[in-house]
């Protein structure tokens, strides 16, 4: 399988214009990526569509002329993995007779085998892509039940989905996944389905999280939801988002973007304050499942995680270690489960998702426990895959992230990482009342700090226009901001595509320092901590050799402002928590260099969201 970004579904039936809320479910989920848009309607028995590749407003304008009305129908933005943009591989797919349109999000394995016998059987494709053959499959099973068509045909799949369908002829929406996102949201007498809950929001807050191998019938009298197979209904519970609509929206800023890196005092503070009692500093795991004694007999701990996540992991890695003699590790999660890792019953794994439905982290969770692991997450999303199949969550309470570089959910996966290797430090006996509450005191003062560091962003602008055409960057940093430096390094690389490496410091001589020069910037993040000594050093070996230098340091650091070129300051911190706060400025920097090339800082090419396939 490839690793490819998921793409945007809205499926709709109820009372309003189901065109409208279709292409208002899909703008919300731009996020997504796409590179193509499609809407198929039904109303009286007659359907309309239509779909094209191109940019959003492109593509709506032309629907809205085409497809102005229906009671139920489904749409879809796509992000290719089978076939080029275009007008055949748009979505929505329709069967030989026309009458079942379906969207499709993943990727469907067993697609060239079923292609060969649907064809053999006198089924015609018209695109070249893997999701058509769903609706042909369909067709082919349909005896006068929608419901137990798309249970047929999904029975038949092989690898992952999240579908939505629709029939000219019947009077009801099915919608199923497997490894794939799906949320139902339920409203009065109407009903959703989409990839977010963003796209929900504005109809209702109530919503049900579609489980792997779920089948869905929405209909205005009521919902159902069934298996792949078995006459038996499934049970559901009805879930209520906790944030508002105006959180999935732009509040006034340019970008969602910058509206989240500005959140995340806020952010911060949810997170905190949610898992740490303010007055006692006790910390509070409600959504914990593993016990105490558990945390005692540990011999193992792997963080496992990809992207941005990783980095947090890295973190939580070196905190762990720093207060409680534990092996601990952090490992890609793509990579986890290729090179056999060890793991017996007192071994924990905690993964961690921003959107809990990253195919390789779900991949290493399920390799974890077939292995006997205890698993947690550090999640921000309530009902998802990664949270319905690990042994506890902490959750990050960032709200919705939209943005496709990650911000809040960073620096929330930072402040849990160090409360749960806390906690569990303390829980084993291995730090004091005294350092516990230094920590933990800490952590509850960080929101404020937050919003000191976003006070005052003119150096990071002069910095922005001074290497505004540059073409590489390196971020080195050491310990804590070792990943300080890989994050900032990739945030600069998601957005301005201009080439960053982030480097250990201490590596500097066995190979990067060959590439200083003038027009060679790095940035050095050289606050106060057990190796800021090292960083000076660091420093001056760049400057000896012409390299200009910009340095993340606290006020009052004299010895490195007279070292280098251009000096953004941080509230100082202790160590461990010092990475919360040096990685917002680097995604400001990464922000305003982006912006002033006039990029599309929210939807940077050729990523999405969220990686829901391998």
């Amino acid at each position: 399988m490839r690793e490819m970004p998921m793409c945007g579904i809205v499926g709709y039936i109820g009372d309003r214009n189901a065109v409208d809320v279709i292409l208002d479910g899909l703008k919300r989920l731009e996020y997504r990526g796409y590179d193509s848009l499609g809407v198929a309607a039904f109303k009286d028995n007659k359907g309309y569509w239509w779909k094209d590749p191109g940019n959003f407003a492109s593509v709506e304008f032309k629907i809205r002329k085409k497809v102005k009305k229906g009671d139920r129908g489904i749409g879809h933005t796509r992000w290719a993995t089978h076939g080029k943009p275009s007008h055949q591989n748009a979505h929505p797919h329709f069967s030989c007779c026309e009458k079942f349109a379906i969207v499709h999000n993943g990727i469907i394995e067993n697609h060239r085998d079923l292609r060969r016998r649907l064809s053999a059987s006198g089924h015609k494709f018209r695109s070249e892509t893997d999701s058509e053959v769903i609706a042909h499959l369909i067709e082919e099973h349909y005896q006068g039940s929608l419901l137990e068509a798309v249970r047929a045909a999904v029975a038949q799949l092989e690898g992952s989905y999240a579908i939505a369908v629709c029939h000219q002829d019947s009077d009801g929406l099915v919608a199923a996944r497997n490894m794939s996102p799906l949320v139902i949201g339920v409203g009065e007498n109407e009903y959703l389905a989409a990839s977010d809950v963003p796209a929900i929001l504005p109809y209702t807050k109530r919503v049900i999280y579609l489980a792997d191998g779920q089948v869905a019938h929405l209909r205005r009298e009521g919902i159902r939801l069934y298996g792949q197979t078995g006459s038996d209904e499934v049970s559901f519970e009805i879930s209520t988002v906790e944030w508002e609509q105006e959180h999935a929206e732009k509040a006034g800023y340019p970008h969602f973007m910058l509206k989240e890196i500005y959140e995340q005092p806020e952010a911060l503070k949810n997170t905190v304050e949610s898992l740490i009692e303010v007055k006692s500093l006790d910390v509070r795991l409600p959504h914990l499942e593993v016990a105490e004694e558990f945390f005692k007999q540990l011999n193992k701990v792997y963080f496992v995680a990809c992207g941005t996540a990783y980095h947090a992991g890295i973190v939580g890695r070196y905190a762990l270690a720093t207060l409680a003699p534990v092996r601990v590790s952090c490992d890609v999660a793509s990579e986890f489960r290729y090179t056999p890792p060890y793991i017996d019953d007192k071994t924990l794994v905690v993964a961690i998702s921003q959107s809990g439905e990253t195919a390789d982290t779900l991949a290493a969770v399920a390799e974890a426990k077939r292995r006997g692991a205890r698993v947690i997450t550090i999640c921000n999303a309530t009902g998802s895959s990664i949270v319905r199949n690990t042994d506890g969550v902490l959750y990050t309470r960032a709200g919705p992230e939209i943005g496709v570089a990650s911000t809040k959910a960073y620096t929330t996966q930072l402040a849990v990482v160090v409360i749960l290797a806390t906690h569990i430090a303390q829980v084993c006996g291995h730090i004091d009342a005294a350092k516990r509450e230094e920590i933990l005191g800490w952590l509850l003062k960080i929101p404020e700090l937050a919003k000191q560091t976003l006070e005052d962003d003119s150096v990071i602008l002069e910095v922005a226009d001074a290497f505004l055409s540059t073409t590489t960057f390196l971020y080195i940093g050491r310990r804590f901001n070792y990943a300080t430096a890989f994050e900032g390094a990739l945030k600069l690389k998601e957005i301005s595509y201009i080439h960053a490496e982030g480097y250990g410091a201490g590596e500097m001589k066995h190979g990067p320092i060959a590439l200083v020069q003038a027009d060679y910037p790095t940035v050095a993040i050289a606050t106060h901590g057990l190796v800021h000594e090292k960083m000076v050093s660091n420093i001056q070996e760049i400057k000896a050799r012409g390299g200009p230098v910009i340095a993340l340091t606290n006020p009052q650091d004299e010895e490195t402002r007279e070292l280098v070129d251009y000096v953004i300051e941080v509230p100082e911190v202790p160590e461990m928590l010092s990475p919360i706060l040096n990685v917002i400025p680097l995604q400001l920097l990464a922000y305003h260099i982006a912006l002033k090339k006039g990029l599309n800082v929210d939807q940077p090419r050729n990523l999405a969201k969220s990686v829901t396939v391998e």
